[in-house]
C-alpha cells in the first residue's frame, strides 16, 4: 500500500470506539411426561423454535438429550451491549418459556460472557 493511500485511509477513519458485545447463554433442562415417541417430544417444544427462534436477538437450539423421550435440553443465546441488558432479556425469555412450554424445568444455567 502506498504512503499516500495510507494517509487518506487514516484521515477518513478517525478513532472509533471499540464496542465489545456481551453474550448471554441460558440453558434449560426440561422433564417430559407421557411422550411416547420423538414426534410427541418435538410437538411439545414447537414453540421454542417457532416463537423464540424467530426473535432477531436470540438463537435457540436443542443442545442435548436429542433421542431421550423423558427429558430435553435447550439453549438460548443472545447478544447485547451490557450484561444488565442481557440478564433482563434472559429473564424475560425464561419467564415466557415457563408460561408457554408444557414441561417441568429441572435446571436453569446462565452464563454471561
Amino acid at each position: 500500500m502506498s504512503e499516500a493511500l495510507r494517509k487518506l485511509l487514516d484521515q477518513g477513519n478517525p478513532q472509533q470506539p471499540v464496542i465489545t458485545p456481551h453474550v448471554g447463554v441460558l440453558t434449560l433442562h426440561f422433564q417430559l411426561y407421557a411422550c411416547e415417541d420423538l414426534k410427541a417430544k418435538r410437538k411439545a417444544f414447537t414453540a421454542m423454535k417457532a416463537v423464540w427462534g424467530k426473535e432477531p436477538d436470540l438463537a435457540v437450539a436443542e443442545t442435548a438429550d436429542h433421542e431421550a423421550l423423558d427429558c430435553a435440553t435447550w439453549t438460548i443465546a443472545t447478544l447485547g451491549n451490557s450484561s444488565q441488558q442481557i440478564s433482563q432479556r434472559l429473564d424475560q425469555v425464561e419467564k415466557a418459556i415457563q408460561e408457554r412450554i408444557d414441561a417441568a424445568i429441572l435446571d436453569v444455567h446462565r452464563e454471561i460472557l
